[in-house]
């Protein structure tokens, strides 16, 4: 759009608002016309869809404060189209040829007016061709998810594992634009946003992605072969992650901003990471303890010992068994654990099991045969029955 082209539009006359509207009545009548002359509720209808566009770059301008502040500035200068000269001057207006002033022949814009009328509207000319004042929002990436399989230890302790991972990045090709030549336009049905408005008839709207752009807010008019105008293309990388300790199995981590990349300058999404954990042979996990179970003789529970307990990924540790210890009974190593959050160690609980030999030697069965004719009179299942009974 040339300059003269914008300043002789009025663009509150396009939305029906006056120039004093605020930024409620812009929106309201901006939403109501774009639903009236959407090419979707107008197929076929050229003029609706000329209208429609009308109306979306006169939302582009007087929805932006900054823009409609310039937008009022350049019309009250020029007057519509026609600049108007100061006193003694002849009175009226005069037409000239608005190239001139913008650095067209004549003398350039900047050699009369300092900074040069261009840059007041340098944002304001370049909308609809993807050239550089296009205003197309940032869009972030997508969240990725993968999987990883620890050992027992490392889920404890922690571990850097590589993923492989596959997820939509810019097309290499058309460095991200869809367009093999690198020149996308701004989508006319959106204005660049990605989203449309979708009235819910409550006194609000709700906003879709754009059906034309697919959520982009730009159309690639020449697409490029690779992406097929998308922008994306399928990558492959492979990143070193840091599991932290203490990780449990069916766990899913959040790594922010380890995702797929942003699109024009868009955040990158976040990797979630679900662990699955191999069991171990010997230890198991409860919350932030680890779980052994140790077999004992009848000896050693009876009359109490000192036992060596295994630990996971260090030296064992020597636990005092009372005597008269039960079967099933819980002892604590205190330290010996999984690693909490804050960096300390849960404990090791130690089941003891009382171990039942399967075959005795001549010396051991005489030995037992005395125990038993020495406790003849002890029943450890009369409390047992007399509850029963109280029942």
């Amino acid at each position: 759009m040339s300059t003269k082209d914008f300043i002789e539009k009025d663009y509150y006359k396009v939305l029906g608002v006056p120039k004093d509207a605020t930024e409620a009545e812009i929106k309201k009548a901006y939403r109501k016309l774009a639903r009236e002359f959407h090419p979707d509720a107008n197929k076929g209808n050229a003029r609706a869809e000329e209208r429609f566009k009308e109306i979306s770059e006169a939302n582009d301008v007087l929805g932006d404060p900054k823009k409609r502040k310039e937008y009022d500035e350049a019309r009250a200068l020029f007057g519509n189209g026609g600049f108007r000269p100061g006193p003694g001057a002849g009175g009226g207006s005069f037409n000239f040829d608005l190239g001139d002033l913008f650095g067209g022949q004549g003398g350039s814009a900047s050699g009369s007016f300092g900074g040069g009328l261009g840059d007041v509207f340098g944002g304001l000319f370049n909308r609809g061709g993807g050239g550089a004042g296009t205003r197309t929002q940032p869009r972030r990436g997508q969240d990725i998810e993968s999987e990883v399989t620890l050992s027992f230890m490392e889920a404890v302790d922690g571990a850097t594992v590589p993923l492989r991972m596959s997820s939509q990045a810019p097309c290499k090709a058309c460095s991200g634009t869809g367009d093999k030549n690198g020149t996308p336009r701004v989508c006319p049905t959106c204005v660049g946003t990605g989203q449309v408005a979708r009235g819910s008839g409550g006194g609000f709207s709700l906003t879709d992605p754009c059906p034309d752009c697919k959520g982009r807010g730009l159309i690639a008019e020449h697409p490029c072969p690779e992406c097929k105008g998308s922008g994306r293309a399928k990558s492959s990388r492979t990143m070193q992650v840091r599991i932290p300790a203490g990780v449990t199995d069916g766990q899913r981590i959040r790594l922010r901003g380890k995702g797929a990349p942003g699109e024009r300058g868009g955040p990158a999404g976040d990797l979630y990471v679900v662990v699955h954990v191999d069991t171990h042979p010997v230890f198991g996990r409860k919350g932030d303890n680890l779980t052994v179970t140790v077999p004992v003789t009848f000896t050693e529970a009876a009359l109490g010992a000192d036992i060596r307990v295994p630990t996971l990924g260090g030296p064992p540790v020597t636990l005092k068994l009372p005597p008269g210890t039960p079967n099933g009974r819980t002892m604590r190593a205190r330290g010996k654990g999984a690693v909490r959050k804050d960096g300390t160690r849960g404990d090791l609980l130690v089941t003891v099991e009382v171990s039942v030999p399967r075959g005795l030697s001549g010396k051991a069965r005489d030995a037992l045969e005395a125990y038993r004719e020495a406790t003849a009179g002890e029943d450890p299942r009369a409390e047992l029955f007399q509850a029963a009974k109280g029942a």
